[in-house]
């Protein structure tokens, strides 16, 4: 894993979770106690639960091998595969993103990521654009990304693991004159797009909630569904201040969703995997 992985396996992002997306949560969740490793056939068992079948799983893991995300290990006669490292340091950021649940504010200011690449490098223009996007910026001005100031440590982190540090400049700023920085907002990021994709969420995981007492093995599914889900939302929505947000706006109604399943469903979903798992 060279350079930005996939969006659609690491931050879930995609309308229907495909197999290797559930695969990343799995680990994500529950390997790495074990240093980012599961058996294969832990993985078959698990997956099944959550309605993947077994050729799925196998043709998804291979998948994840050739983009660098998972690495093959044998544990005595047990086959397996672990995260590589990229891929472990990536689900370590994810974690700071999936479970935070405060807003900035508008006091908080805003991060400024200025940036200039030559032609002859192109590449590196994209991959940028690409880091940025993923993490959540809005586009300012044509090379001028903003976040959420509290994005500044993860975001210097990210561009320096990636080895393009030395093509932006990072700065803290507060919008000062000239303007309604709601409707700028909206400029700035999709929030079309972020609704609809908020709303999708409701729709598809608010039965879970709905629906009472379940067995342990249902709690699993639900949760690796529901997790799988909202790991997109925090890439897309970096946390943006309510105040600058419609009325109403659905990824509160999303987040106060993903935390009550969260607090609901890790306890049970937790045990049905202690039963299950053969970590060789």
């Amino acid at each position: 894993m060279t350079a930005v992985p996939e969006a659609t396996e690491l931050d879930g992002s995609g309308r229907a979770a495909q197999p290797r997306q559930l695969i990343v949560t799995v680990y994500g969740l529950y390997s790495r106690t074990e240093g980012g490793w599961l058996s294969v056939a832990s993985l078959i068992d698990l997956l099944a639960a959550v309605g993947v079948d077994e050729p799925a799983v196998r043709s998804s893991i291979s998948r994840l091998k050739r983009r660098g995300i998972l690495e093959a290990v044998r544990r005595g006669a047990t086959a397996g595969y672990e995260l590589s490292d990229d891929a472990r340091e990536i689900l370590r950021e994810g974690d700071e993103r999936i479970f935070r649940r405060g807003r900035a504010t508008p006091a908080d200011g805003w991060l400024l990521a200025v940036f200039s690449v030559p032609e002859t490098e192109r590449h590196k223009r994209h991959l940028l654009r690409t880091q940025l996007a993923r993490m959540g910026f809005g586009t300012a001005a044509s090379g001028v990304w903003i976040a959420p100031a509290h994005l500044h440590a993860a975001t210097e982190e990210a561009l320096t693991r990636l080895g393009l540090a030395g093509y932006a400049d990072l700065f803290r700023a507060d919008h000062l004159a000239f303007g309604d920085v709601r409707a700028k907002v909206r400029d700035w990021w999709d929030l079309d797009r972020l609704d609809d994709l908020y709303t999708t969420f409701l729709d598809e995981h608010g039965p879970a909630l709905r629906r009472g007492s379940v067995t342990e093995e249902q709690a699993f599914a639900d949760y690796v569904r529901v997790l799988t889900g909202w790991r997109r939302m925090p890439y897309l929505d970096p946390g943006l201040p309510a105040e600058f947000l419609p009325r109403d706006w659905s990824g509160i109604r999303a987040a106060d969703l993903f935390f009550e399943l969260h607090a609901q469903l890790e306890n049970p979903a937790r045990a049905f995997v202690a039963k299950s798992i053969n970590f060789g």
